[in-house]
Formats: C-alpha cells, sequence, structure tokens
C-alpha cells in the first residue's frame, strides 16, 4: 500500500469477535500491533500500529464501531515516519452470536498523505467459535477494496484472535493475521493484542 510517499501496510487486524455490544452499550478496545513483511523465506518488520476501536450497540442486532490507528513505520534509524487511519462502519449480527458482518470504511492522514486516495472499503465476515466460558477463538476474513485508486488491487486478509476473559465484559484479545496481494509474491503478518472493555447493562 502506498499513502502519499510512504510505503505500508493497511490496517488490516480485527480484534474482536461476533458478538455485538449490545443496545445503549459501549466496547473500548485500545490495541497494538507489529507488522512485518515476509517473502522467500525472508523476514523484515516494517510498522508499529497503535490504536483504540470503540463500539456502541444501536440496537439488538446493529454496532456502530469507530477505528483510530496510528502507524508508525521503522525507518532504521532515519527520520521518523508514518500516519493516522480513521474508520467507521456498522457490524450485524447478535450480541451472543457466532457469525456477524461488519462493513467499515476508512482513509489516512498526515503529511506525505494524499488522503483522496487512501479511501478503502473492508467488508468483512467475523466469526467465533465459543471453547469455554473464559476461552473463545475468533477467526476472521475481509477484502480491501481500494474506492478511489486506479487499477489498485483488492487485497484479502485473514485473521486468528483470541478472546481471554469474558467478552461481554472485560477480555485480553492476542490475534495473528496475514494479508494476501492475490497477484504477487509475500505477504504481510500482523502480530497484535487488545484489551477489551464494556460498560454493565
Amino acid at each position: 500500500m502506498t499513502i502519499g510517499f510512504l510505503k505500508c501496510a493497511p490496517v488490516f487486524s480485527d480484534l474482536q469477535g461476533a458478538g455485538l455490544v449490545g443496545k445503549g452499550r459501549y466496547e473500548i478496545t485500545p490495541s497494538f500491533s507489529s507488522v512485518s513483511f515476509s517473502n522467500d523465506d525472508e523476514s523484515e518488520h516494517i510498522q508499529n500500529h497503535y490504536g483504540v476501536q470503540v463500539g456502541y450497540g444501536m440496537s439488538d442486532r446493529a454496532d456502530i464501531r469507530f477505528r483510530l490507528e496510528r502507524i508508525q513505520l521503522d525507518t532504521n534509524g532515519g527520520d521518523p515516519a508514518g500516519a493516522t487511519v480513521l474508520g467507521i462502519g456498522p457490524k450485524f449480527g447478535k450480541r451472543h452470536g457466532t457469525v456477524a458482518l461488519y462493513l467499515p470504511v476508512g482513509m489516512a492522514f498526515g503529511e506525505d498523505v494524499d488522503e483522496d486516495e487512501t479511501i478503502e472499503f473492508h467488508p468483512t465476515v467475523l466469526t467465533t467459535i465459543p471453547i469455554s466460558d473464559v476461552l473463545k477463538i475468533n477467526p476472521s476474513i475481509k477484502a480491501l477494496v481500494p474506492l478511489n485508486r486506479d487499477n489498485a488491487d483488492v487485497l484479502v486478509a485473514l485473521n486468528l484472535g483470541m478472546a481471554l476473559g469474558d467478552p461481554d465484559k472485560f477480555a485480553v484479545r492476542p490475534e495473528i493475521g496475514f494479508l494476501y496481494n492475490p497477484g504477487e509474491e509475500g505477504h504481510y503478518t500482523h502480530f497484535s493484542v487488545g484489551l477489551s472493555f464494556r460498560t454493565i447493562d
């Protein structure tokens, strides 16, 4: 992905399960991600992300989610470089559901960023596999669709996360994910962790 003069990976982690927040409730998830690029058995760290997500339950079947993420590039001792990403979109499912559809749209901002060329749509299918009362597995798949860049490729991301704790109150969310361009070699990998807090009914 190119953001202005910056070469970096888009935000592709999820750090959430399929369950909705619940009508009138909030969920706040601060997070950190480390992103690398791998090709031909070689891997290079390229950037870190520092972010927060906020979800609000609009109804029993729909949330609205807001995400703010700071991308900090690994410049190997050079001048700091990065971008800020803002996303928002609805999530449809059930409060304790096992499948949900999330439809965010986002864009990047920064000194070297052409905002009009960074707008993307990330349709995402989120799933939750309950293992126990305090462990849930959260696989997800998404397409990263550029909305305002001519001849740009559609990317595909696969994420596998966990929720440790009670996701309806508080949970630790470790996650690993992979981002692919189906027409090119190599892939991006993220290792992330988030902490989710939900308001009480």
